[in-house]
């Protein structure tokens, strides 16, 4: 199942560690078979608000999305991401071409986190 991983680039300074960063990544998704989905596109924001840009990156599976984030490869060109931009990243799973919507109402209910439950 293709993984994805997500990020919510809400802002980003733009300067040499950005540009070294991107010059850097491809080099470090291609073990792991990622590659870019959506880089930056122009967006058409139809419901509430979404400043930034959005990244998408698809893996064949979670573990080689896991093993690329976790990569010696990323580790060292992440701080040049994080140092210079405020973003949300996240690993999500897709569905397969069979998902219908109503797929989720079967999907087991997950706990609240706990800081929710105090």
């Amino acid at each position: 199942m293709t993984t994805y991983a997500v990020a919510h680039m809400r802002e980003v300074t733009i300067g040499p560690a950005i540009v070294e960063y991107l010059e850097r990544i491809d080099a470090t998704l291609e073990p792991f078979g990622g590659r870019f989905i959506v880089h930056g596109a122009e967006t058409t924001v139809v419901e509430g608000e979404f400043p930034g840009h959005l990244i998408v990156l698809a893996f064949p599976t979670r573990q080689q999305a896991q093993d690329w984030y976790d990569s010696p490869a990323y580790r060292a060109i992440l701080p040049l991401r994080t140092e210079n931009s405020i973003a949300d990243v996240l690993l999500v799973d897709g569905v397969g071409p069979d998902h219908k919507a109503t797929d989720v109402l079967r999907a087991p209910v997950s706990a609240p986190p706990a800081a929710a439950q105090a």
